[in-house]
C-alpha cells in the first residue's frame, strides 16, 4: 500500500511536468491524455485506498526526513486515515471531471498545454496537503495551491483584470498565511515537534496553559494556536473579512473556478480545522470564534449573491455562503458534518461551475445573465444537470445538499458553543436565500425570453460530449451522495481522525434523533429550512417569470441599501483605500524622504557636494607657484610656533 500511498500524489506531478516541460513536443493532445491519465491512475489508487481504510487500515509514517535541527525532525510522511481517504476522493474525482471538461473548453485557447500543466500541479499541491501527518507538509502544501492558484487565476495574463484578481488573491492569501504560520510556529515552541500525532497526544496537558500576548495579560495557549490556525482558514477558504479575492478569481478560466472553489483550495481551511480537532476541542473561545465568522459569511455573503447578473460571480458567491455553513459545523464542533456538507458541496458546485461554462461556451464567452434566457430549449444536458446542481445547493430532498445542510441547521440548533443561537438564525436566513438565487440562476439563463442577439441566438447549441459528459457525472452524487449520511455522519466512519469532547454534545444529540434517510425526508419536508427553501424558490419564480420587472423597481426602491448590498458592503473599496491606498501613502513617503532627501540627498549627493567643497578648498592652495608654497610654509611654522609658545 506505501507505493499506492506515493502514486496518488505523485502521478499528478508526473502528467503535470510532462506537460508543462515538453508541452510543445507532445503537443496538444500528448498534454491532456498525459495529465488526465495521471488523475485518472491517481483517482483509482485513492479508490483503492479508500477500501482498504474503510477496512480499518491506517498508516502514519514518514516518507524521508528533509533536515533535523536539535532534537527537531522536519519531514514529509503521509497519515492516511478516514478523513483523509474521503478528500483523496472527492479531490481526484473533481479533478478528473475538470480536466476532461477542459478539453472542450479551452479547446482554441493558445495555453492548452500550460494550462493542463497547472491543474495538475494543483491536484498534486491539494493531495499533498490532505494527506500529510505534520505541519511542514502541511504548510507545503497549503503555500502550493495558493501559488498555484494565483498562475491559474492570472492564466490570461495580458487581461488586467486577471492579473489585478491574481495579486488579490495573493495579497489577501498572505494575510492569511501570516497567522497561520504563527500557529505553526506556536505549536513547535510549545511542543517541541510538528507530527500531529505527537502534538495531539500533548495538547490536553497544555489546555490550561497561559502565554502573554500582549504584557500583563495572560491567553491561553490553545486558544492562540487555534485562532491563528483559523487565521490561515479564513484566507484559504474566503472567510469574513477575508473573503474579497475569491469573487474577483472568477477571472481565470471557468475550469480552474471549478477546481479552486469545489473540491480543493477553498476546501483547505476547512479541512485543516477538521484534522486539528483534538487542539480547537480544547478552546471553547476558538470555536466561538469559528462559528461567528462562518455565521456571517454564510448569511451575508448570500444576500451579495442575489444581486450580481455574472452567472460566475453568483455560483463564486454561492461558494462563500456554504463555505460558511461548513466553517459553523466547524464551530459546532459538529465536524463530520462539516466534511460531509464540503464533500457534497463538491459535487453540486462543480456542476454549477461548469454548467455556467458550459452556458459561457455557447454564449461566445457572454457571462451576464440579463442577455441570456430561454436557453432551455437550446442545451438541455447543461439545463438538467444545473438543475440538479442548483436544487442541491437551495437544500431541497433528495438532492445531496439537503441532508449536509440540513444537519448543519440541527448541530447548530444543539449547538451550546457561544454564538450558536446567532449562527443558527443565519443558517436559516441562508437557506432561504439560497434557494432565491440558485433559482434566480436557473430561471433567468434557462427561463423566459431569450435576451441574446440574434447572431448568438442562431448559433446556440448543445455543449461537446468532453463538457457534458463531466457534468452527468457530477450530477450523479450531487443527487445521490448525501444518502450515504447515515454511513458517513452517524455511522462512525471517521473514528479516531476526528476528535469531539463530552462538552460538545451536539453530534451525539443528532444521532439520537436519526432514524434513516427516508425519516429524514419526511420530517425534512415540515421542517422550518424546508419552508424557507421553498420560499426562495417561490420568490425568485414571481419575481424573474412571473413580473421580471419587480427586480428593477426593488432595487429603486431600495436604493442605498441595494447599492452596499450590489458592491459587495464596500469592502472592495475600503480595502483599496485603506490597505493599497496607505501601502501607497507609505510607499510615496519612502520614495520621497528616506530616498530623495536622506539616501540621495544627504548619504549620496550631500557627501559629494561635502568632498566638492574640501577639494575647492584644498585647491586654493594647489596652484603650482613656488612663492605661494614658501608663504604658506611660513605661515604653517607661524602657527606652530604661536600655539607651542601658547602652551602653559
Amino acid at each position: 500500500m506505501k507505493t499506492l500511498y506515493l502514486i496518488v500524489p505523485l502521478a499528478p506531478l508526473a502528467g503535470s511536468l510532462v506537460a508543462g516541460l515538453f508541452g510543445r513536443q507532445v503537443g496538444r493532445a500528448g498534454a491532456h491524455w498525459v495529465t488526465i491519465i495521471s488523475v485518472l491512475v491517481s483517482f483509482l489508487a485513492s479508490c483503492v485506498i479508500f477500501a482498504d481504510v474503510t477496512a480499518g487500515n491506517i498508516y502514519n509514517g514518514s516518507v524521508y526526513t528533509w533536515l533535523t535541527s536539535g532534537e527537531t525532525r522536519l519531514e514529509i510522511g503521509f497519515l492516511i486515515d478516514r478523513l483523509t481517504a474521503i478528500m483523496m476522493i472527492v479531490v481526484t474525482f473533481v479533478s478528473l471531471m475538470v480536466h476532461i471538461y477542459t478539453i472542450g473548453y479551452m479547446a482554441e485557447d493558445p495555453g492548452y498545454q500550460r494550462f493542463f500543466s497547472y491543474i495538475s500541479l494543483f491536484t498534486f499541491s491539494m493531495l499533498m496537503l490532505v494527506m500529510a501527518n505534520n505541519f511542514l507538509q502541511l504548510f507545503f502544501g497549503w503555500e502550493a495551491v495558493g501559488l498555484v492558484s494565483y498562475l491559474l487565476i492570472g492564466f490570461w495574463y495580458t487581461r488586467p483584470t486577471a492579473i489585478y484578481a491574481n495579486m488579490k488573491a495573493f495579497l489577501v492569501n498572505r494575510v492569511g498565511d501570516f497567522g497561520f504560520i504563527l500557529g505553526i510556529g506556536l505549536v513547535l515552541a510549545h511542543f517541541g515537534s510538528l507530527d500531529y500525532s505527537a502534538v495531539f497526544s500533548q495538547a490536553p496537558a497544555s489546555a490550561t496553559r497561559t502565554i502573554e500576548v500582549f504584557s500583563g495579560t495572560p491567553w491561553l495557549l490553545m486558544s492562540v494556536i487555534c485562532i491563528c490556525l483559523f487565521v490561515g482558514a479564513m484566507g484559504k477558504s474566503a472567510q469574513f473579512p477575508l473573503h474579497v479575492w475569491l469573487p474577483d478569481s472568477m477571472e481565470g478560466p471557468t475550469p480552474i473556478s471549478a477546481l479552486i472553489h469545489a473540491a480543493t483550495m477553498v476546501t483547505a481551511g476547512i479541512f485543516m480545522v477538521a484534522r486539528m480537532s483534538p487542539l480547537f476541542e480544547l478552546s471553547d473561545a476558538a470555536l466561538s470564534v469559528v462559528l461567528v465568522i462562518g455565521a456571517i459569511t454564510a448569511l451575508f455573503m448570500s444576500i451579495v449573491a442575489i444581486t450580481q447578473f455574472d452567472i460566475k460571480r453568483v455560483v463564486a458567491y454561492s461558494t462563500l455562503s456554504q463555505l460558511g455553513y461548513m466553517t459553523m459545523a466547524l464551530g459546532a464542533s459538529a465536524y463530520p458534518i462539516a466534511i460531509f456538507h464540503l464533500m457534497t458541496h463538491a459535487f453540486f458546485k462543480a456542476v454549477l461551475f461548469l454548467g455556467a461554462g458550459s452556458v459561457i461556451i455557447a454564449m461566445h464567452h457572454e457571462q451576464d445573465m440579463r442577455r441570456m434566457g430561454g436557453l432551455k430549449k437550446y442545451m438541455p444536458i447543461t439545463y438538467w444537470t444545473v438543475l440538479i446542481g442548483a436544487l442541491a445547493n437551495a437544500g431541497f430532498p433528495p438532492f445531496a445538499g439537503f441532508f449536509s445542510k440540513d444537519t448543519i441547521v440541527e448541530a447548530l440548533h444543539a449547538s451550546q458553543t457561544p454564538g450558536a443561537a446567532f449562527a443558527y438564525v443565519a443558517a436559516l436566513a441562508g437557506i432561504f436565500f439560497a434557494g432565491l438565487y440558485s433559482m434566480r440562476l436557473v430561471f433567468m439563463t434557462f427561463h423566459g425570453p431569450e435576451r441574446m442577439d440574434e447572431h448568438t441566438r442562431e448559433h446556440l447549441h448543445e455543449s461537446p460530449w468532453v463538457v457534458t459528459l463531466p457534468l452527468v457525472l457530477l450530477a450523479i452524487p450531487s443527487l445521490a451522495a448525501g444518502w450515504t449520511i447515515g454511513k458517513f455522519v452517524y455511522g462512525d466512519y471517521f473514528g479516531g481522525s476526528i476528535q469531539v469532547l463530552p462538552s460538545h454534545p451536539a453530534m451525539e444529540k443528532l444521532a439520537e434523533e436519526y432514524h434513516g434517510v427516508w425519516s429524514m425526508m419526511l420530517h425534512g419536508v415540515t421542517a422550518l429550512p424546508f419552508m424557507l427553501a421553498i420560499a426562495g424558490v417561490a420568490t425568485a419564480w414571481y419575481f424573474y417569470i412571473a413580473r421580471p420587472e419587480l427586480p428593477r423597481v426593488v432595487a429603486r426602491k431600495f436604493g442605498v441599501l441595494y447599492a452596499i448590498v450590489e458592491r459587495k458592503y464596500g469592502f472592495d473599496e475600503l480595502y483599496s483605500w485603506l490597505l493599497a491606498g496607505g501601502a501607497r501613502v507609505v510607499g510615496n513617503g519612502l520614495w520621497k524622504v528616506g530616498d530623495q532627501r536622506i539616501i540621495d540627498g544627504l548619504a549620496v549627493n550631500g557627501s559629494a557636494r561635502l568632498v566638492g567643497w574640501f577639494s575647492s578648498v584644498s585647491r586654493l592652495f594647489q596652484t603650482g607657484l613656488v612663492y605661494q608654497y614658501a608663504f604658506t610654509m611660513i605661515i604653517g611654522v607661524f602657527v606652530l610656533l604661536t600655539i607651542w609658545f601658547a602652551r602653559p
